[in-house]
């Protein structure tokens, strides 16, 4: 993937900023007692679709109406936050939207989709399944494929970070989960336009270790499931051109528990009131587990979206944590 200057986001920025405002980021002193160290959390869970994919949404269909204005539809694959992205901004550029989701995906996020105009189609097992059979219809139908990781999106999603950085210049750290890879080559890709010190610290499920895994085998590396019930890094093949940014990029990759990333939260709700889906509390579930570590430096953790769906956050509110197979 070609780099990412500082223009580059500054210029997506831009782009973001004419759909909605920056996002806050906010110290949270009883994050900050809990660990120990200041504690900046980004609310990416303030967006218009609740997660920080709806940037990378606008950033592509600008890209694509501009590089292939032939385009008359898209697909893609998602569990739900990409595809309530592509959704709303391929809808708003006048395209049709095509989305596979697995089968038994959130039904709340299935909603929203269809709410910004995608027509969603439900097909396999789980996100992989969706991403090969919304690839083969892409070619059978003449639709174009948005793929999970691409420079726009990278550049797109990228503005967070450039707005989180601009605020805490200062971070010694920042967490960030990792699905298919643009949040974290999106903060990659800022903290190095930036000229920074920072450490990028990846965070996964120990339910869907593939990024883990590959990061540490300097190769990529499938697993055989990914059943997690934070679905936004519920992924088991890695994709390579993310792989090769983080692999190079990141300081290290840690694995979270379900249960962990449960009381995260728990955790959120409680002292901030802030409502997190599972993949967006994973940062912080990770910090929590190294924050003997961390004690006394300055870190960020990214909330990086709030969809979660009623029956599991009542669950979760309730103790449990919920179950996939």
């Amino acid at each position: 993937m070609q780099s990412i200057n500082k223009n580059d986001l500054e210029e997506a920025a831009q782009l973001v900023y004419e759909h909605m405002p920056p996002t806050p980021q906010y110290i949270w002193p009883q994050l900050c007692e809990m660990v120990g160290a200041t504690v900046w959390v980004k609310h990416e869970n303030h967006t218009p679709t609740g997660a920080f994919k709806v940037r990378g949404g606008i950033t592509f269909a600008d890209w694509l109406k501009r590089a292939h204005p032939e385009v008359w539809g898209i697909i893609t694959a998602t569990r739900g936050n990409h595809g309530q992205s592509q959704a709303r901004a391929a809808t708003a550029a006048g395209l049709q939207v095509r989305i596979l989701v697995p089968r038994g995906n959130s039904p709340e996020k299935n909603a929203a989709m269809r709410g910004f105009g995608a027509t969603v189609v439900e097909f396999g097992e789980d996100f992989d399944d969706a991403r090969i059979e919304a690839k083969r219809l892409s070619a059978e139908e003449n639709l174009f494929m948005v793929p999970p990781f691409h420079r726009e999106l990278v550049r797109g999603v990228g503005s967070y970070a450039l707005e989180l950085f601009n605020a805490a210049a200062d971070l010694d750290t920042v967490y960030v989960p990792v699905g298919c890879g643009s949040g974290i080559c999106g903060v990659i890709a800022a903290r190095d336009a930036l000229g920074l010190r920072t450490e990028v610290v990846g965070v996964v499920s120990t339910r869907a270790l593939t990024a883990k895994l590959s990061f540490e085998a300097g190769k990529l590396t499938e697993t055989e499931s990914a059943a997690t019930f934070a679905d936004g890094i519920a992924v088991r093949v890695p994709v390579e051109e993310a792989f090769e940014i983080y692999s190079k990029g990141a300081d290290r990759i840690v694995a979270v528990s379900d249960d962990d990333i449960a009381a995260a939260i728990r955790i959120y709700f409680r002292d901030t009131h802030n409502t997190a889906e599972g993949a967006g509390a994973a940062s912080l579930a990770a910090l929590l587990c190294e924050k003997d570590r961390m004690r006394g430096k300055s870190v960020a953790v990214i909330l990086t979206g709030g969809n979660i769906d009623t029956e599991d956050f009542a669950a979760v509110l309730l103790g449990k944590t919920p179950q996939t197979t």
